[in-house]
């Protein structure tokens, strides 16, 4: 019998009652293991109404108490860290040491959210004017709402709901439908730390579910990560509705390598940021701009450490690198590749024949890279989130960031160099929300924030740190003027001595 993923509302497990149903695929076997309720929008309505009750509560409760709650959270995932890593590897595909780092990440913002109290001080102007002083502090929202990808199932949520619940507001999550059982136990954890029912929900669905999110009247605010196709349309109607948003979309990575870098630590980087994950994640390096006379050399080391990922099943320690998520991704991915010759690109490694000896029916591609490849092609053009790795070649510096800042995405870049002149330059004059120097993948740490610039974000607000803080709440200022108790009317006296 299939196992069914259904909804948690308002603290415990609710069966769906729409009566449809998505399947969850194991991406290294192709078999159908799972099927996920898919919401109605009756279904939403309930876990925004179990959210908006608990509000009433949760949004009035203490920093002490909330903060409580997050340090028990914290132990509990820290005890569990391994389950969460297993059902990653179970749906999405991933090795289990990725799968292990996703909840890491995660973990840095639940760590951030157990110290809100100092997030939320206020600040204070006293005698401003004669005896009028000003004060700023920071309030909830009321109920959120996130939408999340399938590439990170536990990491994504874990940027969201923490540090919105720390906040004061209570939340609806709707993860992705292809790897929905990660949600479902962060938020059991959370129950089991004692957060209050119905302050973290999570409704799985399609679009449908997304819409009726979005169109809701007592949903305030709507977080996203995803392709930018999606995260414009989610920006557009959601604030067109009132509402306030951080829709985080999609990327094409740049990495420049200038002559003077050490090419050896350069081709490292450019494998392990182009292939880690099987390229699923808007963070991956997939296009290397190659500056001046190093190219050939760079691809030959790239290329070399390329060929020895081993392949395989998320769940076997000896693999490096596991399916994508879908068979129809997987097509979309290998179409890029087969194509890639007729639009002038050199082929150096193509991966789109591999299998894996007894799990023949996964959805397996090999690594493939791309060489002297065009601006113009589809596979520089598009965000491919798959294992290919375009390498461009450009005559200068100027040449390369040129081309960089030509792209529309923005959303992380990384330069390689010895010159920290160069290195300076590039993170002033590079149009992208996240820069790396010698450093390929520059996810910054909880305590700072992430986001894009350009077509990967739609908003005002990053998402996690200071920007996620402010994201959740709204800033309040008090102007207070008192009468002195000295110039109290006669007849009153309050024992303050008349002095003026």
């Amino acid at each position: 019998m299939t196992k069914t993923v259904n909804h948690w509302i308002g603290g415990k497990t609710v069966e769906g009652t729409s009566g449809q149903y998505g399947p969850v695929t194991d991406p290294a076997t192709g078999a159908v293991t799972t099927q996920v309720a898919l919401a109605s929008v009756e279904e939403v309505d309930a876990a925004v109404a179990a959210a908006k009750a608990a509000y009433a509560t949760w949004g009035t409760s203490s920093l002490a108490q909330r903060t409580a709650v997050l340090f028990r959270y914290r132990a509990l995932l820290d005890a569990h860290r391994d389950d969460i890593a297993a059902l990653i590897t179970a749906e999405h595909g991933k090795v289990h040491s990725d799968a292990l780092g996703e909840v890491a990440r995660g973990l840095e913002i639940v760590e951030l959210a157990c110290g809100i109290t100092t997030q939320l001080k206020g600040e204070l102007s006293t005698q401003v004017s004669n005896r009028v002083d000003v004060s700023s502090i920071r309030q909830s929202l009321g109920v959120v709402a996130g939408i999340t990808p399938f590439n990170f199932p536990a990491m994504v949520p874990m940027w969201m709901f923490p540090l919105a619940i720390a906040c004061g507001n209570t939340f609806v999550l709707k993860p992705s439908e292809k790897d929905p059982s990660a949600a479902n136990l962060l938020a059991a954890l959370a129950s089991e730390a004692g957060l209050p029912d119905g302050v973290l929900n999570v409704v799985h669905g399609d679009k449908a579910a997304v819409d009726a999110l979005l169109n809701h009247p007592d949903v305030a605010a709507v977080s996203f990560v995803g392709s930018t196709p999606i995260a414009r349309y989610i920006h557009a109607t959601a604030s067109a509705n009132g509402k306030r948003v951080q829709a985080l979309g999609g990327a094409k990575n740049h990495m420049l390598v200038l002559p003077d870098a050490d090419l050896d630590a350069a081709a490292d980087a450019a494998v392990s940021a182009a292939y880690g994950s099987a390229g699923e994640r808007c963070m991956a390096i997939s296009a290397v701009v190659a500056v001046g006379a190093i190219g050939d050399e760079l691809v030959a080391k790239i290329r070399e450490r390329a060929e020895k990922i081993k392949i395989g099943p998320g769940n076997d320690p000896t693999s490096e690198m596991g399916p994508l998520i879908t068979a129809a991704h997987r097509d979309k991915v290998a179409s890029y590749v087969t194509g890639a010759a007729a639009q002038g690109a050199e082929v150096v490694l193509d991966g789109t024949g591999h299998t894996v000896e007894g799990f023949e029916e996964g959805h397996w591609i090999g690594l493939s890279l791309l060489d002297k490849v065009s601006t113009d092609s589809d596979a520089y053009r598009d965000e491919i989130f798959g294992p290919v790795l375009c390498v461009l070649r450009v005559d200068t510096y100027e040449e390369g960031v040129a081309l960089m800042n030509a792209s529309p995405f923005g959303n992380g870049t990384a330069i390689f160099t010895r010159d920290g002149g160069a290195a300076r330059r590039f993170q002033l004059e590079i149009q992208a929300g996240m820069v790396g120097v010698n450093v390929p993948i520059p996810v910054p740490v909880g305590y700072h924030s992430f986001g894009g610039w350009k077509d990967s974000l739609f908003g005002d607000h990053h998402i996690y740190g200071n920007d996620g803080v402010h994201f959740y709440t709204r800033g309040k200022v008090t102007t207070t003027r008192w009468p002195d108790p000295a110039d109290a009317p006669a007849g009153v006296d309050l024992g303050f001595p008349r002095n003026h």
